[in-house]
């Protein structure tokens, strides 16, 4: 009870902190009375005395004691429910963060994978661009050639058309 008193917030921890010093003192004060009620037993007429004259205090004083260790039985009891629940909820939130982080880094493999693939298809299309670029000046210059030889097959025919008509 000492130490979840002194772990408490100031305003509280002075009021049950003197609770606690005043308990303390009496139950020390119940174990020497018990002491000396036990060692009054060979004097029985000391015994006698004690009982009459004290049984009244003794009982209302117990009765009061008994309420207030009844209460403090109660919130320790109430702290160590707290303190368990809080120890469950502790768990439960560092399973969930284990099990967050692993996604993570099932997402980071997967991107890191996309990111690989992209690449590769970058450069797929790079040299697919050269190529195609390539196959277009060939197509081009091709064109030039074969206009260029139908020029020259029309010019000779035509100079052959002209000079056999011509003769």
């Amino acid at each position: 009870m000492d130490l979840e008193a002194r772990s408490l917030q100031p305003n509280v921890k002075a009021v049950l902190l003197s609770k606690l010093r005043e308990y303390k003192s009496d139950l020390n004060n119940l174990k020497s009375e018990h002491k000396r009620l036990a060692s009054a037993n060979s004097n029985q007429a000391a015994r006698d005395d004690l009982l009459e004259s004290g049984m009244a205090d003794a009982m209302s004083v117990s009765a009061n004691q008994r309420g207030r260790l009844m209460m403090s039985t109660e919130r320790l009891n109430e702290s160590s429910d707290r303190i368990k629940e809080s120890r469950r909820t502790m768990l439960e939130t560092e399973e969930l963060g284990v099990s967050i982080l692993q996604d993570l880094h099932q997402q980071r493999q997967s991107l890191l994978h996309a990111n690989d693939t992209l690449h590769g298809v970058d450069d797929n299309i790079s040299k697919s661009k050269k190529i195609l670029t390539n196959m277009s000046r060939r197509m081009s210059r091709n064109k030039w050639i074969i206009s260029s030889i139908i020029v020259v097959l029309v010019v000779a025919i035509a100079l052959i058309l002209y000079f056999k008509l011509s003769k």
